[in-house]
């Protein structure tokens, strides 16, 4: 794993209370003996010192760095300033001064730039004096990481770090030693323990950041997925509640029902309206579907005008309010003159108004049941893709397993051509089911953004000896070659400010080398594959 520059330290913490006061001491020892008497004078005049003023040097980019001092601090007191590093404490005098003699002094004012991100790491930083609070660029103005006086931090010996991960920035006064790599061997050979340290660093980074950039991607993912569900569920459940409000309003015809009875002047009559009604609904349920749903607008529009000039013409009152549901149901205008020949004309009206109230309350309880349907639907798919309520190890089918991710991406998912092509007879793999949705939820949102939500997702699965081939295909616009080595890196991204933090690949990544699987990648404009490899039964490794 790529470590980030700095290992960070609570703000406010005892520790680094005490560093920061340790590194004051040191500072304030170090002025005593550049200029004894004066160290007031020129704690007040910090601008003024000669360190100050070459420090002052602009970047390529305009920015203040931080540079060596015009006139380089005395073995003596880089030594006394390296006795209250805490982790280098118990080393001989000989150890101290070769630490003091090999190292690189930089020296910065407030603000300046000490390591760029993106930028070659080279050095270890053993910070003297002073602070660096750390930022990378998707993150905005907080501060990822402070290192503070008396820390060893940077590159270290035995670490893959190639690239710094975050900009860091001198808050006041900053007094730094850098040991270069080229000078690694030979310092591990000079002094012994420096190994045991920097192994120690390097086991505090990988503890302190793979739980931090495993709850960071948790976060961000459990963002994405609560916006997901939050559109998935607010259709049906507007529908399911416009449908309800006006139902009540729609069963609330006690004093039609009552008027329509009187207007029957007989028993016989009224059966043949009850009789009528049965065969009507019988007939509106028995259609066939896709008649229904190959109707197009403009032929819509028509057959309601139809039944409007024959509600017209048997003096139906508001015949373009009751005209849509009898159109919508698709019923045949023969059952109307059907209808007309039950009843005498003076009950028509009443009785075709309140056949076409009983369709649209049918048509608002079937939207209620429908959208409940659909919450439903939703809900298990979030049970079945996070495996709630069942152990965290699971034998997972990884066709359901992609298209329950699928399911809960649809939001994002509704402008794309979605291919599929799954090997019948894959069997079920035993993994931990929650955590390759999570991989899955990845891949499709990289392939989704890659092609800004209006591309093609070809989902690819398929069995090779003791493997399972699944493959995540997309159309998009690809990923450069310079960049596809650093994809999988933590905190490498290539999407605009504030839009990523680099952590979903290299979580997949983990993720799949839990699982003894794999993850590699192609890319050519326009065909990027995301390929998972899993072995079919590893139950043995959990």
């Amino acid at each position: 794993m790529v470590s980030p520059p700095f290992r960070g330290i609570e703000v406010g913490s005892n520790e680094g209370s005490k560093n920061f006061k340790r590194g004051v001491k040191i500072g304030s020892a170090y002025s005593e003996r550049m200029a004894p008497g004066k160290s007031k004078k020129m704690t007040s005049q910090l601008n003024n010192d000669p360190q100050q003023q070459a420090a002052a040097v602009m970047d390529s980019d305009g920015q203040v760095g931080a540079t060596p001092p015009a006139l380089p601090t005395p073995i003596p007191d880089r030594v006394a300033a390296l006795r209250g590093v805490e982790l280098l404490q118990g080393l001989t005098e000989e150890e101290y001064r070769w630490l003091a003699s090999h190292g690189t002094e930089r020296t910065a004012s407030h603000r300046a730039v000490v390591v760029r991100e993106n930028e070659p790491a080279h050095h270890l930083n053993i910070i003297l004096q002073g602070e660096v609070n750390v930022h990378r660029a998707n993150s905005g103005s907080v501060s990822l990481f402070i290192g503070r006086t008396a820390r060893v931090t940077g590159k270290l010996p035995f670490s893959r770090m190639k690239f710094w991960g975050a900009t860091g920035y001198s808050s006041g006064h900053l007094w730094v030693l850098d040991i270069h790599e080229d000078l690694f061997p030979a310092m591990l050979a000079a002094i012994p323990a420096m190994a045991q340290i920097c192994v120690s660093l390097l086991l505090d980074r990988v503890r302190d950041f793979s739980r931090a950039d495993l709850q960071a991607e948790k976060l961000v993912a459990l963002g994405q997925l609560a916006a997901n569900l939050s559109h998935e569920l607010n259709n049906p459940a507007s529908s399911a509640q416009r449908a309800a409000l006006s139902l009540s309003s729609k069963i609330d015809k006690d004093v039609e029902l009552c008027r329509l009875g009187r207007l029957f002047r007989s028993d016989e009559e009224l059966a043949g309206y009850a009789g009528w009604t049965e065969r009507s609904l019988e007939s509106i349920k028995n259609q066939s579907t896709p008649e229904v749903a190959a109707a197009n607008p403009l032929s819509a529009s028509d057959r309601e005008q139809q039944f409007i000039e024959w509600l017209e013409a048997h003096h139906v009152p508001d015949a373009w309010a009751v005209a849509p549901a009898l159109a919508q149901a698709n019923l045949p205008l023969t059952s109307l003159d059907e209808l007309a020949s039950i009843v005498h004309p003076g009950a028509v009206p009443a009785a075709v108004a309140s056949f076409a109230n009983s369709l649209n309350a049918r048509s608002m309880v079937a939207a209620v049941s429908d959208s409940s349907s659909r919450i439903f639907n939703i809900i298990n798919s979030i049970k079945d893709y996070s495996y709630m309520d069942q152990a965290p190890i699971q034998d997972v089918d990884l066709v359901q397993s992609l298209e329950n991710t699928l399911a809960l991406l649809r939001p994002r998912l509704q402008q794309m051509v979605i291919v599929r092509d799954y090997e019948p007879g894959i069997p079920a793999i035993t993994a931990y089911g929650g955590e390759l949705s999570q991989v899955w939820t990845a891949l499709i949102e990289n392939a989704i953004d890659a092609t800004k939500g209006r591309g093609t997702l070809k989902l690819i699965t398929r069995l090779q000896g003791d493997m399972a081939f699944i493959d995540i295909w997309d159309d998009g616009v690809g990923i450069e070659p310079a960049l596809s080595s650093r994809i999988f890196e933590p905190f490498f991204t290539t999407k605009p400010l504030g839009q990523g933090l680099g952590l979903g690949l290299d979580l997949v990544r983990r993720i799949l080398s839990k699982h003894f699987g794999s993850v590699a990648m192609q890319s050519s404009p326009h065909s990027t594959c995301f390929q998972v490899r899993l072995p079919l039964d590893r139950p043995q490794i959990y």
